[in-house]
């Protein structure tokens, strides 16, 4: 993280918003939608950039700053050793799953396609036929507690081809 990166990151009045909140608990996002007042997608932004620049983390415990970057930068007088680069896949899988639940679709379709190809490889094996009532089972484990529906999701999973559907007989192509 660079000095720039860093002042960068605060400059922003939202980002400075979601970063206290943080600071002072909010260890999740509608905690922290919650506490700023913000909406959803902006806090979500805001929790993003502060992430991708190394300031805050979630670890899966919840959001967290991270105190030992921000020591190590004080200390250094400049940047520190950057962080590993995060897989874009699990940064997405953290942002919209939380133990296990999918917490909201996303809009955007690339990050929503690597959603649904997470939850087909746990939920379905290729080449097995499942019927309707059991895909729908599987589905709703995902959904419970959620912004989602099983309906919803079975619909996106059939339209981008993660599943084939025949006669009420589904399967992973």
């Amino acid at each position: 993280m660079s000095a720039q990166a860093l002042a960068g990151a605060l400059a922003d009045e939202r980002r400075r918003a979601v970063f206290g909140a943080i600071v002072l608990g909010a260890g999740d996002l509608p905690a922290v939608v919650s506490r700023t007042g913000l909406s959803a997608r902006d806090a979500a932004t805001a929790v993003r950039r502060l992430t991708d620049v190394g300031v805050l983390t979630d670890d899966g415990a919840g959001l967290r700053v991270d105190g030992e970057r921000l020591r190590d930068f004080a200390r250094a007088g400049g940047p520190p050793a950057p962080a590993p680069a995060a897989d874009p896949r699990e940064t997405i899988l953290r942002t919209f799953l939380r133990d296990g639940t999918l917490t909201r679709l996303p809009a955007q379709r690339g990050r929503r396609r690597v959603l649904l190809e997470h939850i087909t490889e746990r939920s379905f094996e290729p080449g097995v036929r499942y019927p309707e009532r059991a895909v729908d089972d599987a589905l709703r484990r995902w959904c419970e507690g959620g912004e989602a529906d099983h309906v919803t999701l079975r619909r996106y999973l059939i339209d981008d081809l993660l599943l084939t559907r025949d006669h009420g007989v589904y399967w992973r192509p």
